[in-house]
């Protein structure tokens, strides 16, 4: 059932700035009339902003914020110096129990950082990862990390796997989602030490998932598991090529039907099938990587996108904050822990 629940945002982070932001409450505040928002950002920009859009100032609160975080700054340096930005006070606002969920479309790192700072980590967790949901031919699939951690150890790597399935089990409706580690092959000597390591924690792990062993990069589009373990290096790399294939498939079929008149007339032909695919390929449909391990649920946009992305995104941080997936990850992990005790003292 849904609830009455309010969105932290930060408007001034992003690329295009404020007035995607604005536009995407005017789609969102149709798909959610019961959400609240706090816009959080120079109020001599947004207000202007608003007011042209009458409809939206019952459901939004502006908290004036003059500062903002460059998206060439430093983590370091916005964490020092970032007190009065709109990116600071979106957090700060969940964390006072203001509002329930954060989301920003500005410096990744700094966003991280500040909601490291403000939120704190679940017990047990050391790190926290980005999460982005992928189309596949079976639906969709959860893959972390997606950029948060370069370098990962066995013990995150199965810490992700933790954060995914519950993840899975909250967002996507599976009861006990299959796992995968992302490896260079699927035979068990294949991969690093880690990886390895990670693969024999998981395999004795008494978890609400089924445990699929390691996976490859052409099994993440075939959807062969629900949930798509990796580290941030490996795990922003996919991401950002399939990203880039997506984009060049489309321009290469538009450029296809545009060549003759026999191509025009088929792409009339199958209008409809070529506007189902593109917008299956559309990284704005599935836009917003999700912090998971934190206390609080935040939520990252893509800096470049567009007013349709940014709802996308906000369409997930609702889903996030009604699925209650913190709880369930602070419970699973507490079960890891309880595991890895059992088997230590054997």
């Amino acid at each position: 059932m849904s609830r009455d629940l309010t969105v932290s945002i930060d408007a001034m982070g992003g690329d295009a700035g404020p007035g995607i932001v604005v536009t995407a409450l005017a789609r969102s505040i149709i798909r959610h009339p019961a959400v609240k928002f706090l816009v959080h950002g120079d109020e001599a920009v947004l207000k202007p902003l608003f007011d042209k859009r009458p409809k939206l100032l019952p459901r939004i609160e502006i908290r004036h914020s003059a500062e903002r975080v460059r998206m060439e700054e430093k983590p370091s340096q916005a964490l020092r110096r970032g007190r009065n930005t709109s990116m600071w006070r979106a957090i700060e606002s969940v964390a006072k129990k203001e509002a329930e969920v954060a989301i920003s479309a500005g410096n990744t790192g700094a966003l991280m950082a500040m909601s490291m700072y403000q939120l704190g980590l679940i017990d047990g967790l050391d790190r926290p990862a980005i999460a982005a949901l992928w189309p596949t031919k079976r639906g969709q699939s959860v893959v972390l990390d997606v950029g948060a951690n370069i370098q990962c150890d066995a013990q995150q790597l199965v810490d992700f796997a933790v954060m995914g399935e519950a993840f899975a089990r909250s967002i996507l409706g599976l009861e006990r989602p299959t796992v995968g580690l992302l490896n260079v092959g699927s035979e068990d000597q294949k991969g690093g030490e880690e990886v390895r390591a990670a693969a024999h924690i998981l395999r004795g792990a008494k978890l609400p998932m089924e445990y699929a062993g390691f996976v490859e990069g052409d099994d993440i589009a075939e959807g062969t598991v629900d949930v798509i373990v990796t580290d941030g290096f490996t795990g922003n790399i996919a991401l950002k090529t399939a990203e880039g294939t997506a984009k060049v498939l489309v321009y290469f079929l538009r450029t296809a039907l545009r060549r003759s008149l026999l191509g025009q007339i088929g792409g009339f032909i199958a209008a409809g099938a070529l506007g189902t695919l593109r917008r299956k390929l559309d990284p704005r449909a599935s836009n917003g990587g999700i912090f998971l391990g934190l206390n609080a649920v935040v939520v990252k946009s893509h800096g470049g996108t567009d007013a349709m992305g940014f709802a996308s995104a906000l369409d997930m941080a609702i889903d996030m904050a009604r699925a209650d997936v913190i709880p369930k990850i602070a419970a699973d992990r507490a079960i890891l822990a309880a595991s890895n005790a059992g088997a230590a003292a054997q």
